[in-house]
C-alpha cells in the first residue's frame, strides 16, 4: 500500500448494519491489520448522517443509501459493500460525488447455488406439505400430499442469467440429470462452461416455455425489475416451479401468489422478497397471499450464509476499503462505478 498503516488510524470509517449484521471476528481482524477502528452503528435514513456525514469510508451490508444521503457525504471516498449486489446504493450520485463504490462480485456464488438446489428439491419433492401433515399425525394424508412426483432426471431447469451462481447451479443440476437452459446478457451465445456442461444458451421466452424449474440469477436494475410479471408467469410451463435467490423485486409477487393458488405453477422456492423486508427487527407476521401457500418454501434471505462466505466477504470488503483509502484502485472486478473520477487520485491496483 502506498500509505502507511499508521496513516489509516486517523481516518474515520463507519460500519452500518451493526445490529442486524454484527461485525464478525474475521472482519475485526481485517480492520486490526490496518489499525482501523470503525464506528459500528445501526442506523437508517437521515440518521446515518448523524454518524457518517464526516466519514472517509463507509461500509454497508444491507442498508439503503439513496441519492440525498450520498450527496451529504462530503468527505467520503469509498462505499464498500460487504456483499455483491449494489441496487440499494445510488450509483449515479456516488459517481457524481467522486465516491468509489466497491463490492465482492463473486460473493456466495457457491452458497447461492447450494441454496437454489435445496429449494428446488424441497418444492419438487413436496417436503413442506408432508412435514405439516406428519406433525398432525396424518400419515396417509402426508403420503398422498406428495403426489404427483416426478424424477428430476430428464426434466428441464431454466436459469435466467448465467453468472457465477447460475454456473454453480448448472454444475449441480447436471449431476441430477437435468437438462439445463440459460439466458445470457451478452449477445454472444458462446460460453466454454456451457459447452462443457451441455447447457443450451437461449432467450427468456424459450426458458420460460420449456423449463420445469426456473431459477433467477440476475441483478436488480431498471431492466430486470419486475421481469417475472403476470405475463411472464403465464408463459411458464403448466406445473412449473419458480426459484428466486436473487432479489424479490424481480418478481410480481401478487401474480406469483395467484399463479400458485390457481395451480398454474406447482410451487415456488423463495429466499428473497419485495413484500417483506427481512432486514428489519422481528415484527408481526406479514399478511400476504404469497405467505399462505404450503406449496411455497420460504427462507429469510440466507442463501449467502456460510462460514467460508462470511470470511471471504469480510476480508475482501475491508481490502477494498483500504485500497481506496491508501490511494490505490481495488481490482477492476470489484469497482462498481468504473467511470468515477475519485475525490483523490488513485494508483493502478498493480502499483
Amino acid at each position: 500500500m502506498p500509505r502507511t498503516v499508521q496513516d489509516l488510524s486517523g481516518l474515520k470509517v463507519v460500519r452500518l448494519n451493526a445490529d442486524l449484521f454484527p461485525v464478525t471476528e474475521v472482519e475485526r481482524d481485517a480492520y486490526r491489520r490496518y489499525q482501523l477502528t470503525p464506528l459500528c452503528v445501526e442506523a437508517s435514513g437521515p440518521d446515518i448522517l448523524t454518524h457518517a456525514a464526516d466519514c472517509d469510508g463507509l461500509m454497508v451490508v444491507s442498508e439503503s443509501l439513496p441519492a440525498g444521503l450520498i450527496a451529504e457525504l462530503k468527505r467520503c471516498r469509498v462505499i464498500s459493500r460487504v456483499g455483491a449486489g449494489t441496487d440499494k446504493i445510488d450509483e449515479r450520485t456516488a459517481t457524481e460525488q467522486g465516491i468509489v463504490i466497491t463490492n465482492i462480485p463473486d460473493f456466495c456464488a457457491e452458497e447461492q447455488a447450494d441454496h437454489t438446489m435445496a429449494l428446488l428439491l424441497a418444492v419438487a419433492r413436496h417436503l413442506p406439505e408432508m412435514r405439516e401433515l406428519m406433525l398432525k399425525g396424518e400419515w396417509k394424508a402426508a403420503r398422498e400430499a406428495c403426489r404427483p412426483l416426478h424424477r428430476l432426471s430428464g426434466r428441464v431447469l431454466g436459469l435466467i442469467g448465467f453468472g457465477l451462481s447460475a454456473q454453480g447451479v448448472a454444475r449441480r443440476a447436471v449431476g441430477f440429470g437435468l437438462r439445463v437452459l440459460a439466458t445470457r446478457r451478452s449477445r454472444s451465445l458462446d460460453h466454454p462452461l456451457a459447452t462443457e456442461l451441455g447447457v443450451q444458451l437461449t432467450d427468456l421466452k424459450t426458458v420460460l416455455a420449456e423449463s420445469d424449474y426456473v431459477s433467477l440469477h440476475v441483478p436488480l436494475n431498471d431492466e430486470t425489475r419486475g421481469m417475472i410479471s403476470a405475463e411472464a408467469l403465464a408463459q411458464m410451463k403448466p406445473g412449473a416451479i419458480l426459484i428466486n435467490t436473487s432479489r424479490g423485486a424481480l418478481v410480481d409477487e401478487d401474480a406469483l401468489a395467484m399463479a400458485v393458488a390457481r395451480g398454474d405453477l406447482a410451487g415456488a422456492g423463495l429466499d428473497t422478497f419485495h413484500v417483506i423486508n427481512v432486514h428489519t427487527a422481528d415484527g408481526h407476521p406479514p399478511r400476504h397471499a404469497l405467505l399462505e401457500s404450503n406449496r411455497i418454501v420460504y427462507t429469510p434471505h440466507v442463501a449467502a450464509f456460510s462460514v467460508e462466505a462470511s470470511r471471504d466477504v469480510s476480508d475482501g470488503a475491508v481490502d477494498n476499503l483500504v485500497a481506496v483509502l491508501t490511494g490505490c484502485w481495488p481490482p477492476d472486478a470489484r469497482v462498481v462505478n468504473r467511470e468515477v473520477q475519485p475525490r483523490t487520485p488513485l494508483r493502478p491496483a498493480t502499483s
